[in-house]
C-alpha cells in the first residue's frame, strides 16, 4: 500500500513540476523578442556541434590540468615502480619520468601530443601546483628531522657534516670560475652565479639517504647512525645557507642583503622562541587521532601556510619557511606521526610528481648537442663526486673510521634526489642558472643519486663484509636452524610455537630466529623504531613464555619476497616458516577447502598454481611472494595456515606416496621435543608397503610407542578431525588431498604444508 502510495507522489510531483518548467520555458520564449537573439538553424549539423563542444571542453584549463595531473601520476608510479625493482629509490624514477615527459624524449618525438598535453599557457598552473606539493613535502622533511639527535649529535657527525658542505661548496664555486664566461646568463654577477654553483654542490638528499639505510638494514648501526645525523644536519645547514644565497641574489650586493639576513634570522628567533612552544602546547593537548580535529589541523596548517608567507615576503623563499615551520612542530612521535599521515599522501602521490615533470620540461638535453658540452657535464658531474663524496670520507677516516664505513659514509652524503632539483629549480626561477647548466645540473643529481646503491654493494664487495640479516652465530652447521617470517605479531607468535615443538628440548643445539621485513614504501623513516618494537615485542615476550632461545629480526625493505630468499639461502637454515591467515582466503578455493564454506571446485588449478606453474592465490596478498620463496629457496619450506592453533600436541599425517617419507623425520621431532601424539594416516597403503616408511614408524614406536599411531581406514570422521591441533602434509600429497575432494576436508585443523 506504502508503495503504491509513494509511485502516486512521485508520478505526480514529478509529473506536475516537469510541465511546469516546459510551460515557463516556452512563454520565456516571447520574452526574447528585439533582444538580437539569433537562433541556430535547424538543419545545422549536430554531430559537428558536438565535436566542436568536445574540443572546447579538452581545451578548457581545467581540462588540461586535470589531464596533466592524470598523465603525471601515471607516469611516475610506473618509472618509481620498475626503479624499485632494479634495486633504485622510486625517487630516481619519478625524476626520469618527469624527463621523459618534457622536451628531451616526449617533446622531441612527439611534438605534437606534447605541445595538446603541456601547452606554454598551461605551465604557470602546473608550477604554482608543484609548488604548493613542495611546500608540503618540506613542511614533512622538517617533521622528519630530530633535533633532539642533532643536540646530542657526536663530534665526528659535526666535523663529516660541516667537511660534506664546506668541500663540495668550494669545488663548486671554483668551478663557476672556470665556465662563468660561458654558461652564466648575461647579467648575472659572479658572485650570485658561483654561490648557486656552491650551493647545488653541497647539498645531500635527506630523506633518500634516510630511505636507503632503511631498506638496507642499516638503521641500527653505527654507520647508519652517523649518516643520517650527518644528513639531517647538512640538511639544515645547505638551507640556511641557501637562504642566504637566495637573499644576496635578490638583494643584488652583499651590503643590501644583510637587511634581509637580519630579517631572517628575527623571523627564525620568533618562529623557535614564541611560535614553537604556542605549537608544543597545542600538540600536547591534542596529540591522538581522536582529538586532532579539524580546528586544530587548521591551526597548525595556518601556521605552515604563514611560515611559509613569511620566509617568501622576506625574500629567502616559502620553501625555507616550510621546512622551518616542520621542524617547529611538536617532538610528540604520535602527534608527528599522525600529521605526517595527514600531509603526506596527497603532497607525494599527486602534487610531488608535478614538480617532477614541471622540472623535466625545462631540462631539454637535446640543448647539449656538442661533445664539449658533454664534457663539461663530465667535469660537473666529477667534481660532485670528488667534493661530496671524498670530501665526505676523508673527513669521516679523519675523525676515526676505517676505510670501508668512511666510503659508505661519503657514497650516502653524495646521495641528491629531490633535493637538489629544488635548489636547481629555484636557481633557473631567479635566472641565475641558464638552461644548458640547469640542464646538467640535472644531469648530475641523477647521477649521482642513482650511483648510491651500486656504490655501496661495491664498497661492500671490496671489503667482504656485506651487511645482512643473518646472525653471526648462525655459521654453526651442527645446530638445527629454523628462520621463521612473519607479518603481523601474532602470525609470529604462532610460527613460533611450532619451530619451538620442533627444537623445545634441543637447547643448544637449535636456533630460532624470527624475522619480519616491512616494505620502504609503507613505512615512514621517523616509524621505524616505534614500528620494530611493535612488531618485534610480543613475540619476543612469547619466546620468553615458551622458554624458547631466539634471535629477532627486523629490516625494511624494498623487496620482502626476495630478502626473504636471501636472509634465508645465505643463513643456511634447515627449515623456513611463513604463515598465511585465515582471512585472506575468505571466498577463495583454498578458503572453501579449509572449511569456510562446504563446497570444493577445481582442485587442479589450485595446485597447479601452489607448484609454481601458476601464480598461487590469485586473491590472496601472498601469491607471487609464496610462489617466489617455494621456487628459490634452497631448503624446506613451511607454509602455515591458521585456523586458530592454541596447541600442537595432536597431530594429523596424511602419507600419499613414498615421497612423503620426509615427513616422519618432522614427526620424529615433534615427539622427541614437545612429546606430540601423532596420527598417520595410510591414505593410499604406502606406509604399509614401502620399507623405509616402515622401519622410520617402527624406530619411533621403540622409544615412543605410545606416541604415534597408523591409521588405515580412509573415512575420517568429523569428531577426529576437530580432536586435532595441527595437519601436516607435504606439498605434493596436499594436491591429491584436493583432488580427492574428501567431505572431511571440511573440518581440517590448522595446516602446515611442507616442501622438502
Amino acid at each position: 500500500m506504502n508503495n503504491i502510495k509513494n509511485s502516486l507522489f512521485y508520478v505526480t510531483v514529478i509529473g506536475g513540476f516537469t510541465a511546469l518548467i516546459y510551460w515557463v520555458i516556452s512563454k520565456g520564449a516571447s520574452l526574447e523578442v528585439g533582444r538580437g537573439i539569433v537562433q541556430k538553424k535547424i538543419e545545422s549539423n549536430h554531430w559537428n556541434d558536438f565535436l566542436h563542444s568536445m574540443i572546447e571542453n579538452l581545451q578548457h584549463p581545467l581540462a588540461i590540468l586535470l589531464a596533466q595531473i592524470v598523465t603525471i601520476i601515471l607516469a611516475a608510479r610506473l618509472f618509481g615502480w620498475i626503479f624499485r625493482k632494479i634495486g633504485q629509490p622510486s625517487v630516481i624514477g619519478e625524476m626520469i619520468a618527469g624527463i621523459v615527459l618534457g622536451p628531451s624524449l616526449v617533446g622531441m618525438y612527439f611534438p605534437e601530443f606534447s605541445a595538446a598535453l603541456f601547452p606554454k599557457e598551461s605551465l604557470g598552473n602546473l608550477q604554482f601546483l608543484s609548488q604548493i606539493g613542495l611546500i608540503l613535502f618540506m613542511f614533512v622533511i622538517g617533521m622528519e628531522l630530530d633535533l633532539k639527535v642533532l643536540k646530542n649529535k657526536a663530534h665526528e657527525s659535526v666535523v663529516i657534516s660541516h667537511a660534506s658542505i664546506v668541500i663540495p661548496f668550494a669545488l663548486g664555486l671554483t668551478l663557476a670560475y672556470f665556465i662563468y664566461a660561458t654558461f652564466a646568463p648575461v647579467g648575472v654577477a659572479f658572485s650570485s652565479f658561483g654561490l648557486f654553483m656552491g650551493i647545488a654542490m653541497s647539498i645531500t638528499a635527506f630523506p633518500v639517504l634516510a630511505r636507503i639505510v632503511q631498506e638496507r638494514g642499516m638503521q641500527k648501526t653505527k654507520l647508519g647512525t652517523i649518516a643520517i645525523t650527518c644528513a639531517a644536519a647538512d640538511d639544515i645547514t645547505a638551507w640556511c645557507l641557501l637562504a642566504v644565497v637566495i637573499a644576496i641574489v635578490k638583494a643584488g650586493s652583499l651590503l643590501s642583503s644583510l637587511y634581509v639576513i637580519g630579517l631572517a634570522i628575527l623571523y627564525v628567533i620568533i618562529m623557535l622562541k614564541i611560535v614553537r612552544p604556542f605549537l608544543k602546547r597545542v600538540g600536547d593537548l591534542n596529540s591522538t587521532r581522536e582529538s586532532l580535529n579539524k580546528p586544530v589541523v587548521a591551526i597548525f596548517f595556518l601556521t605552515l601556510l604563514f611560515s611559509a608567507y613569511a620566509s617568501e615576503l622576506i625574500g629567502i623563499h616559502a620553501l625555507f619557511g616550510a621546512f622551518l615551520a616542520g621542524a617547529i612542530m611538536p617532538e610528540n612521535n604520535k602527534f608527528r606521526n599522525i600529521f605526517i599521515e595527514k600531509v603526506e599522501d596527497v603532497a607525494i602521490i599527486v602534487l610531488l610528481p608535478l614538480f617532477f615533470v614541471f622540472t623535466g620540461l625545462r631540462t631539454q638535453i637535446g640543448l647539449l648537442n656538442d661533445p664539449y658540452l658533454w664534457k663539461v657535464t663530465a667535469v660537473i658531474i666529477a667534481v660532485a663526486v670528488v667534493g661530496k663524496f671524498f670530501g665526505s670520507a676523508f673527513a669521516a677516516k679523519f675523525v676515526g673510521q676505517n676505510w670501508k664505513d668512511s666510503l659508505a659514509i661519503g657514497a650516502l652524503m653524495n646521495t641528491r634526489g629531490l633535493m637538489e632539483l629544488v635548489v636547481l629549480n629555484i636557481g633557473y626561477d631567479l635566472g641565475v642558472l641558464s638552461t644548458e647548466v640547469f640542464t646538467m645540473m640535472v644531469i648530475m643529481a641523477l647521477v649521482t643519486t642513482f650511483m648510491t646503491g651500486p656504490a655501496l654493494d661495491f664498497i661492500n664487495f671490496i671489503f667482504k663484509d656485506k651487511v645482512t640479516a643473518v646472525p653471526q652465530e648462525i655459521g654453526n652447521k651442527s645446530k638445527y636452524k629454523i628462520l621463521l617470517s612473519f607479518a603481523t605479531p601474532e602470525k609470529g607468535k604462532k610460527l613460533l610455537q611450532i619451530a619451538n615443538s620442533l627444537v623445545k628440548k634441543q637447547g643448544d643445539n637449535s636456533i630460532v630466529t624470527a624475522m619480519h621485513l616491512s616494505l620502504s614504501t609503507e613505512i615512514h623513516s621517523f616509524d621505524v623504531k616505534d614500528h620494530e618494537r611493535k612488531m618485534l615485542v610480543p613475540v619476543i615476550e612469547e619466546s620468553h613464555r615458551l622458554n624458547q632461545n631466539m634471535l629477532s629480526v627486523f629490516k625494511v625493505t624494498n623487496d620482502i619476497d626476495t630478502e626473504i630468499i636471501d636472509t634465508a639461502n645465505q643463513g643456511e637454515y634447515d627449515l623456513l616458516l611463513v604463515g598465511l591467515g585465515q582471512s585472506i582466503f575468505d571466498g577463495t578455493l583454498l578458503g572453501k577447502i579449509l572449511g569456510f564454506t562446504t563446497r570444493i571446485v577445481n582442485p587442479d588449478r589450485l595446485i597447479d598454481k601452489f607448484t609454481g606453474k601458476e601464480g598461487l592465490f590469485e586473491n590472496s596478498p601472498f601469491d607471487e611472494r609464496t610462489r617466489h620463496i617455494i621456487a628459490k629457496s634452497k631448503m624446506p619450506v613451511g607454509i602455515f595456515i591458521d585456523k586458530d592453533l592454541e596447541e600442537v600436541n595432536q597431530i594429523f599425517m596424511p602419507i600419499f606416496s613414498q615421497e612423503d617419507a620426509f615427513l616422519i623425520d618432522y614427526a620424529k621431532k615433534l615427539i622427541n621435543n614437545n612429546g606430540s601424539q601423532i596420527t598417520v594416516l595410510d591414505a593410499s597403503g604406502e606406509v604399509k608397503s614401502t620399507r623405509d616408511i616402515q622401519e622410520s614408524i617402527r624406530s619411533i614406536e621403540q622409544i615412543a610407542p605410545n606416541h604415534i599411531m597408523i591409521m588405515h581406514d580412509r573415512t575420517i570422521k568429523k569428531e577426529f578431525l576437530e580432536s586435532q591441533n595441527l595437519m601436516i602434509i607435504s606439498l605434493d600429497s596436499w594436491k591429491k588431498l584436493i583432488e580427492s575432494q574428501s567431505i572431511w576436508l571440511n573440518n581440517t585443523p590448522s595446516v602446515l604444508i611442507l616442501k622438502p
